[in-house]
């Protein structure tokens, strides 16, 4: 990935397991930064519209193979990161991306496409400023999805790449597996590691810490007509 040095936004991510409680941080996040008048951009993955329809119906008629559908996520991608994500870091905003490229890299390898492969997919984008990782123990994810769902989607459940003939277990096995690739992930690019586990309230706490530990908020705050820039 390239460096950010150069921008005069600040990019923050989330990454995590699904049920690991990200998505609703960075949506607190969202609104507390909003709050203190602080221009916030947001994006989250797989929600170009661009790239919606195709997936739709490769999935409908289960025509993805592992490596098509990496492709596919990362033209999603590309055309998010080109209409919002950098026009709006060098705009001067803080974008907030619920999943980045680490997301591709634990799904994609997971499947078996190759690890040099995936990250040279991506090397074009920028490096984000933060990357918070919400780790939970997998049991605790997978009871979290479960429990809320009455079916698991084909692709969901990792059944395209052969883990198992039933749903549930397969994509307990898949989930296992991006589990193990994320740890990977978190050592090799040093995340902010919260313990997903902890009350909602309490994690959102160390999150805003940390984001005002490592970014200047002052810059990045409305300005209305007439004032200083």
């Amino acid at each position: 990935m390239r460096e950010n040095k150069d921008l005069r936004g600040r990019l923050i991510a989330v990454e995590g397991l699904d049920g690991s409680g990200k998505s609703t941080q960075i949506v607190l996040l969202k609104r507390w930064l909003r709050s203190k008048g602080i221009k916030v951009a947001f994006t989250e993955w797989n929600s170009s519209p661009l790239v919606r329809s195709a997936t739709k119906k490769g999935k409908k008629k289960r025509l993805l193979t592992p490596t098509t559908f990496s492709l596919l996520h990362c033209t999603d991608f590309s055309d998010r990161y080109e209409r919002l994500i950098y026009s709006q870091l060098q705009a001067g905003y803080i974008v907030l991306s619920d999943r980045y490229t680490y997301t591709a890299l634990a799904r994609d390898c997971a499947r078996g496409c190759d690890r040099e492969w995936v990250k040279k997919m991506y090397e074009y984008a920028v490096e984000p400023h933060i990357v918070f990782f919400f780790r939970v123990p997998l049991e605790v994810s997978l009871k979290r999805i479960l429990d809320g769902r009455s079916k698991i989607k084909y692709y969901e459940a990792g059944m395209d790449v052969g883990f198992s003939d039933d749903p549930v277990e397969s994509f307990k096995m898949f989930q296992e597996m991006i589990s193990n690739e994320y740890e990977q992930i978190v050592k090799e690019y040093d995340f902010e590691v919260i313990d997903g586990a902890l009350p909602i309230e309490k994690q959102q706490e160390m999150v805003r810490k940390t984001v005002v530990k490592k970014i200047n908020l002052k810059g990045f705050e409305y300005k209305r007509p007439g004032e200083a820039q």
